[in-house]
């Protein structure tokens, strides 16, 4: 069989040329390729058999491996309408911890956790698997390896499985409530009491899809918080979530009428963000402890506040001396 000689001719399908990454050197061409494209192993076996991929001219086999010098040509399939994983690096994307079964990554502002529908920029899957990290291919091909996800404005600790024991194993701790996931949040107001639970249930807004809120039939969502360090207009808050809904830590606290700062989305008032020079909601993943998959050791990470953040508390802090 013979390419055609533009993406998109007489099939329709894209042509995609791609490097191989040093992390995945020397694997066998089906794993790279599903770990690359984002496509289930199956999927890749299937362009293989039907010589759809190809190393110099050369339709390649299953049991081939591939080497950093190769560039590949592979024929894409279909596109069946579900977000399609692409393999793109991040700038500030950290890696915290790296082994055989799991990746801990500090995840910047601005990249969400894996691909949905609407969302063109940057994921944290798309990012791992471009710097040639294996991750667990079970579940959705777009979400491989998710077991928790962030906001795409939210920043901090977030673990990827990178085989299915691992992926098993977390989702279930997750599923049990046995992780830990503290958060750092700056919200508007003062919190009264200033340490507390909310226990509201959340689920989609009853007019509006693109938001939740707390509704009588929701799912049970509980939030425990205390007060920091209290500054004219704004709280910082440490946040522990029992659970982890959608957006939970933005309704909570916007429907006790203290939303998080720059989260307009929810109510917040932008001259506040205009002033303390925020441009996404005051939110990061500070601590997650939960434990090794394989080995059952207890892990604890925790990370700073990144630059926009340390930003604002700085000029906080400055004011409250002034006055």
């Amino acid at each position: 069989m013979s390419f055609p000689e533009t993406p998109g001719s007489d099939t329709g399908r894209e042509l995609k040329v791609i490097s191989i990454p040093e992390g995945l050197d020397q694997e066998r061409v089906d794993a790279a390729l599903a770990r690359l494209l984002g496509l289930s192993r199956s999927t890749v076996v299937t362009l293989i058999e039907n010589e759809e991929i190809f190393r110099s001219g050369k339709a390649v086999t299953k049991s081939d491996k591939v080497s950093t010098a190769d560039v590949l040509e592979i024929l894409m399939p279909e596109a069946k309408g579900a977000p399609q994983l692409t393999p793109t690096p991040v700038d500030g994307l950290e890696v915290v911890y790296n082994d055989e079964n799991i990746i801990v990554i500090n995840k910047p502002a601005g990249v969400a956790a894996h691909p949905s529908p609407g969302w063109q920029g940057p994921t944290v899957i798309g990012a791992v698997i471009a710097a040639g990290y294996n991750v667990s291919t079970s579940g959705a091909a777009e979400r491989q390896g998710v077991v928790h996800r962030l906001d795409v404005g939210t920043t901090g600790l977030m673990v990827i499985a990178k085989d299915e024991s691992a992926y098993s194993s977390l989702k279930d701790q997750f599923r049990e409530r046995t992780v830990t996931k503290v958060y750092h949040a700056m919200v508007q107001g003062h919190m009264d009491p200033s340490s507390g639970t909310i226990d509201a249930p959340i689920d989609r807004h009853p007019r509006e899809d693109y938001r939740f809120a707390v509704v009588a039939d929701g799912k049970p969502s509980i939030t425990h918080y205390t007060s920091l360090e209290l500054f004219p207009a704004v709280s910082l808050l440490e946040i522990e979530l029992e659970t982890g809904r959608t957006h939970q830590i933005r309704v909570h606290f916007a429907a006790l009428h203290h939303p998080l700062v720059g989260d307009l989305t929810y109510g917040a008032d932008h001259t506040i963000a205009d002033r303390l020079n925020i441009h996404r909601p005051w939110l990061h993943a500070r601590e997650l402890k939960f434990t090794h998959p394989v080995t059952g050791e207890h892990l604890a990470f925790a990370t700073d506040y990144p630059a926009d953040l340390t930003r604002s508390l700085e000029l906080l802090e400055q004011n409250s001396r002034q006055n």
